[in-house]
């Protein structure tokens, strides 16, 4: 299946439409179980798993033919997408309540409160800008794992590192949005 991915997306890159129809009939189902993890309790039901995964996928189709090297890349555009969506709609649902400051959020699967869970993403984005800023590459790694849903294996595939460094960044990762989100 990767090698079928790798093809498409080689396709894609031509500008071959046929091609994007086929890889998203190929991807939707791994994106809609990834975003329906992403959003488990984190988010309140009116952002499904389904309306995320079309969302991305409008927003990855807008333009010209877009380019993505293989599959590792594609899955951190998509990441990126999700993350720019689901934090879009938190601004949105907290557009209300504006004012006090944001909730420290707990990276490890995002159990948190619904009321709170706006707050808890918009203070994790803006930990998150702070942490592209100093290490891009761990910001990426933040996206993977958190908004995509990636596990540690294939996020090591998608970033070309070990799996050991993965964990190892993920923990630093973690303690720089942890250490942001406590001093907001």
């Amino acid at each position: 299946m990767s090698g079928d991915i790798t093809q498409l997306l080689k396709a894609v890159s031509s500008g071959d439409d046929g091609a994007l129809a086929s890889l998203f009939q190929i991807v939707y189902d791994e994106l809609r179980a990834k975003a329906r993890a992403q959003l488990a309790g984190s988010m309140p039901q009116t952002l499904g798993a389904t309306a995320l995964v079309h969302e991305v996928y409008i927003k990855l189709t807008a333009g010209d033919s877009p380019e993505w090297n293989d599959r590792a890349h594609f899955y951190g555009v998509a990441a990126r997408a999700m993350r720019h969506i689901v934090i879009d709609h938190a601004r949105a649902r907290n557009a209300a309540r504006r004012g006090g400051k944001a909730a420290r959020m707990d990276m490890d699967i995002a159990e948190f409160s619904l009321p709170d869970a706006a707050e808890a993403l918009l203070s994790l984005d803006t930990a998150l800008d702070a942490l592209e800023e100093r290490d891009a590459r761990l910001a990426r790694l933040v996206e993977l794992r958190f908004f995509a849903g990636l596990s540690v294996a294939e996020s090591a595939q998608a970033m070309s590192i070990s799996e050991r460094t993965v964990k190892r960044n993920w923990r630093l990762a973690r303690a720089f949005i942890y250490a942001q989100t406590v001093e907001a």
